[in-house]
């Protein structure tokens, strides 16, 4: 019985090895910064020799692009889903977008990667390229339909959709920054939850016609 359960989870890791690379990655990024984190540092910290890593991802910037598409690219997706959904009222599709961010706030590390975009994109215009052009630049659209959308249907006041969906999307950097840099180094624990449903709140009274 332990022989097949061994064997069972042998036979699992080459599929876990990119996810555990990816998390390792991320963790070295996270504490050391893009440019201080060698390929061979996250190979040992993934457990994995300095020439296996890279059966997985070339180089940091792969890496890092992987990162982008676990964390950000899949949910951003799901939450197109919900934007899109012409069969209820656009202030709802408003509030589960707005609630499925907080929840990627709080349980994933979504937080951490975004301090990595905002702290090493000057440094490396590649990451901040790559992040705007997968990210925002993809996200934004998506938001600004689901604005115009309500002021079409006479359920929100108008506004400038780009502008709106801007005033949607700051407060989650701030959380972002304040999780990542300041609790760390003292400042008091937000709840994102309750945050995100305060500027709920204020969003949606303000879009009212």
């Amino acid at each position: 019985m332990t022989d097949r359960s061994v064997t069972k989870d042998r036979s699992r890791r080459p599929d876990d090895r990119p996810a555990e690379i990816l998390a390792a990655a991320l963790d070295l990024f996270a504490e050391r910064g893009f440019t201080a984190t060698r390929m061979e540092d996250v190979a040992s910290r993934a457990g994995l020799s300095k020439a296996a890593i890279y059966l997985y991802f070339r180089d940091k910037m792969a890496l890092l692009e992987a990162l982008v598409k676990q964390t950000v690219l899949t949910n951003l997706g799901q939450a197109r889903t919900m934007a899109e959904a012409h069969d209820r009222q656009a202030g709802d599709s408003l509030k589960a977008v707005m609630g499925f961010m907080a929840g990627r706030m709080t349980e994933g590390r979504l937080p951490d990667l975004i301090k990595l975009i905002i702290s090493e994109s000057r440094a490396h215009p590649e990451i901040g390229r790559f992040y705007m052009e997968n990210v925002i630049n993809q996200g934004l659209p998506v938001f600004e339909a689901l604005i115009r959308r309500g002021i079409e249907r006479g359920e929100f006041r108008q506004v400038d959709p780009a502008l709106t969906v801007r005033g949607m999307i700051a407060p989650m950097l701030f959380m972002a920054i304040w999780r990542t840099v300041f609790e760390p180094l003292g400042g008091e624990p937000l709840d994102i939850r309750a945050f995100v449903a305060h500027n709920q709140d204020m969003l949606l009274r303000g879009l009212r016609p």
